[in-house]
């Protein structure tokens, strides 16, 4: 279980609950009350009788009538005790499991959390990476999706997405493969297994890794809240891998807001003639870096030493040839023979180097005489045939 100690008392968690089936996720206006008011008298004045006549700054009184009409339903006891009954808990700024670079969002930050799972959501945080795509991406999207869920895992990083169908899907289901931790940021209640289709696997990620959300228990998805639920993906997390998506998409919301907080946008390529494939070659275009795996990820948003591997294709006993040797090998036809002048010739070398090279050429296989002539071997023939992508 989270340790660390709290500095929200109890009056104010309740608050706190009551406020996340009061104000929307990613309300500013409500943020702004919050901020200024604290969350008791922010309630205080939402159920007070009179308020009509006291308008909240910057709404209107039919807006302040929404928000009291929704607070005079609220239960946060009840919502507190359903979610304590699934074994979940609801975490509120300034305690000790509180990722404060959720902070960042300003007036936009959450109320609160609801949280299903054992390990401590701001510890996992510190060390985690978003992966996010589309929903109906291609089996290409998948296995990457898939790859990076588990690279990341294996490396020691935590794997946040959404849970949604596609991409989101495939990035958990590469964490809990390879053993590793992963976090569901839901657009609904904790408790709810939205899409149904994940239900299986939205369990799996409670009892290994960590189920979050702003809604509280019970408390269905819209549209309009899968939107704001990417920015909490994209603050919680270092960096966010945009695996597959087309230019209109949740993804790339996810990947403006982690830009606009200044955290690192990467972006998985895909072939030009697809269009789940545009939105993300227009993230790379402008400030997103190109990754193709794990490693490159980590090395991004990684600590200082935890390098991508060097990329190059396999060494050939030609590389290991100083310039004039290769020079001088170079001057041989593919096929028949030469003498020693017309190779130094060209080389652009004088006889006397050329024949020095020559024969440590025929040392090392690449060539041999007749005469006083030279050739490549069937070896070296081979070997620049396949250099030069001939048959």
């Amino acid at each position: 279980m989270p340790d660390g100690g709290s500095s929200v008392g109890d009056d104010e968690r309740i608050a706190r609950a009551a406020l996340t089936r009061v104000i929307e996720p990613g309300d500013e206006r409500g943020g702004r009350w919050l901020a200024e008011m604290g969350p008791l008298e922010l309630m205080a004045r939402l159920t007070a009788p009179g308020l009509d006549d006291v308008p909240l700054p910057g709404a209107s009184p039919r807006r302040v009538a929404s928000y009291r009409i929704r607070a005079a339903a609220v239960d946060p006891l009840r919502d507190l005790e359903a979610v304590a009954s699934f074994g979940g808990r609801f975490i509120c700024p300034g305690e000790g499991e509180w990722p404060t670079q959720l902070d960042d969002l300003g007036d936009a930050r959450p109320v609160g959390l609801w949280v299903r799972g054992r390990p401590d959501l701001r510890k996992w945080a510190l060390r985690s990476v978003a992966v996010v795509g589309a929903r109906a991406c291609t089996p290409y999207g998948a296995h990457m999706a898939a790859g990076l869920g588990s690279g990341l895992a294996e490396r020691g990083w935590v794997v946040v997405s959404g849970a949604a169908f596609g991409v989101d899907g495939s990035a958990h289901r590469g964490a809990l493969a390879a053993g590793g931790a992963t976090v569901a940021v839901l657009a609904c209640g904790v408790n709810v297994a939205y899409p149904r289709g994940h239900t299986e696997l939205l369990g799996r990620i409670a009892e290994q890794g960590l189920v979050v959300g702003e809604l509280p228990p019970s408390d269905h998805p819209t549209p309009s809240r899968f939107i704001l639920r990417n920015r909490v993906i994209a603050a919680l997390t270092r960096g966010t891998v945009v695996v597959e998506a087309e230019y209109r998409s949740g993804s790339l919301a996810t990947a403006r807001s982690a830009q606009r907080l200044g955290r690192h946008t990467m972006g998985v390529p895909g072939p030009a003639t697809s269009g789940l494939s545009g939105g993300v070659h227009e993230l790379l275009r402008g400030e997103a870096v190109l990754v193709t795996d794990a490693d490159e990820v980590a090395e991004l948003v990684g600590e200082i030493g935890e390098l991508a591997p060097e990329r190059r294709g396999p060494v050939l006993p030609r590389d290991a040839l100083d310039p004039l040797s290769a020079r001088v090998l170079d001057a041989l036809p593919a096929s028949g023979a030469l003498d020693g002048g017309r190779i130094a010739h060209a080389a652009g070398v004088t006889p006397d180097e050329a024949l020095g090279r020559l024969y440590e050429l025929q040392a090392l296989g690449f060539v041999e005489r007749h005469g006083e002539s030279w050739q490549l071997t069937r070896t070296a023939v081979r070997r620049s045939n396949a250099r030069r992508g001939g048959p």
